[in-house]
């Protein structure tokens, strides 16, 4: 599992690759706190390189959105697959997210 993130059009683009699990959700977590220290306030996630997300992964999203707004920021996902997509419409977190399907689509009107 590994995190990178690029600045893209003022927006801090954080791209995950393979899981996001309990093993790694402190280190995404982590990330954006740096970020937002550092006076970041645009985040986006980008799955389109994640296959599965476990309920603690799913509480880190949560707690990094609680987090960003907080601090005046917006924060969106996209490139989420079928079944992401799936399980945020079974536990409703699709109305706590805004959900792109593509980093252009996502990037448009931040």
């Amino acid at each position: 599992m590994a995190f990178s993130a690029a600045k893209t059009n003022g927006v801090l683009v954080v791209h995950v690759e393979g899981q996001l699990i309990v093993g790694n959700r402190q280190e995404l977590k982590q990330l954006v706190q740096e970020a937002l220290d550092h006076g970041e306030r645009k985040f986006l996630i980008d799955f389109a390189k994640a296959g599965y997300i476990d309920s603690s992964g799913l509480g880190a999203l949560v707690s990094i959105s609680k987090k960003v707004r907080e601090t005046g920021g917006e924060l969106r996902l996209s490139g989420l697959n079928d079944d992401l997509r799936s399980l945020f419409e079974l536990t409703k977190l699709d109305t706590l997210f805004a959900i792109n399907d593509g980093l252009t689509q996502a990037l448009t009107g931040f």
